[in-house]
């Protein structure tokens, strides 16, 4: 067989029968079609190339804390007007709150004048998973502002909260304002390997009533020779029954590793949030600046965390903690954390 089937350029926008699987395994409840999936190289990539689509000088909404791609890519693409030290916030980006008193889900209203709103679920790293009321709210406050919700679904596997969705698209409405991205990375391990999605609906429309979608697709076309064969050919073996039984275990796994880490935290008289329905533990270190929490962490436990305020200003006085680890490394790191933290 070899280059006979699997070299050569192959389709854009992904091989017709992972698209197909894709739509099957993970949007068979919902309106999703396989021909509004877009295979890609992964969420991160997709995320800049879906700057590049939207183009500059638009304003933009995040949840703060959250993944910085989303505001690095949005600096690097004009989207911006300065950088403000003493709120350490970019100007033209609206920070949207997340924390304990909100069950980290932002006040919206400040994003009314938003064009591109995006927003993770379970989110990166608070670990904490949006229920479906709250996304209903956020789909009806795009449709009613006119704002396209990027919305990254990345970890939406590690979900098992029944009222908590897997997908954007299982509320109504969202196929007219939502784009999702999600990846293989944390489904199956393939940060190196390199495989996504993007699922870019048919209903999505610019403000002039043109198809996000068609743009969407010769933008691909045009920067991007689709994603690896041998990559795709993977993404398959992953879709199938032993590969999502495979892939269930191994979130399974990281999940204890996780269930691990905010039990250790919450003996050593910490607040923990996440850890359930995510692979991260979000920390609260009673307001210390994260950066000398994760320096002291580093210094006397060898231990790295992520320090909070490296995903937005609202994440200072946090650390991440991931349980992305092998399970003799998780305890190991319990119990040094134990020995030199616990209040």
């Amino acid at each position: 067989e070899g280059y006979g089937k699997y070299g050569g350029y192959g389709a854009d926008a992904g091989q017709g029968p992972l698209r197909e699987k894709l739509a099957e395994r993970f949007y068979s409840t919902t309106k999703v079609k396989s021909d509004e999936l877009f295979v890609s190289d992964g969420s991160k990539c997709d995320i800049s190339r879906l700057q590049m689509l939207f183009g500059g000088g638009r304003n933009i909404a995040v949840q703060d804390p959250s993944y910085p791609a989303y505001v690095d890519s949005s600096v690097m693409n004009g989207q911006t007007n300065g950088f403000d030290a003493a709120t350490k916030q970019y100007g033209n980006i609206e920070y949207l709150a997340c924390n304990a008193g909100n069950s980290f889900f932002p006040d919206l209203a400040p994003a009314k004048k938003s064009d591109i709103i995006f927003f993770c679920s379970p989110n990166n790293p608070t670990g904490a998973a949006a229920s479906r009321a709250q996304l209903t709210e956020l789909v009806a406050h795009a449709k009613a502002t006119g704002s396209i919700v990027v919305y990254d679904a990345a970890y939406s596997i590690y979900i098992s909260d029944p009222d908590c969705p897997k997908t954007i698209y299982e509320i109504e409405g969202a196929d007219e304002c939502c784009i999702e991205t999600c990846s293989f990375s944390k489904y199956a391990g393939f940060t190196g390997l390199r495989l996504g999605w993007t699922v870019v609906p048919e209903k999505l429309k610019f403000a002039d009533g043109s198809s996000v979608r068609a743009d969407w697709s010769r933008l691909m076309s045009t920067c991007f020779n689709g994603a690896s064969n041998v990559a795709q050919a993977g993404g398959m073996a992953c879709l199938s029954d032993a590969g999502l039984a495979a892939m269930q275990e191994m979130v399974g796994f990281y999940k204890e590793n996780a269930a691990i880490l905010k039990k250790t935290f919450e003996e050593m008289g910490y607040t923990t949030h996440g850890g359930t329905d995510a692979p991260y533990v979000w920390v609260d270190f009673d307001g210390r600046d994260s950066w000398e929490v994760f320096t002291e962490i580093l210094t006397k436990c060898d231990i790295v965390t992520t320090p909070g305020s490296g995903f937005g200003p609202a994440g200072d006085g946090f650390i991440r903690a991931s349980a992305f680890g092998h399970r003799d490394n998780i305890l190991e790191a319990a119990e040094r954390l134990k020995k030199e933290f616990t209040k």
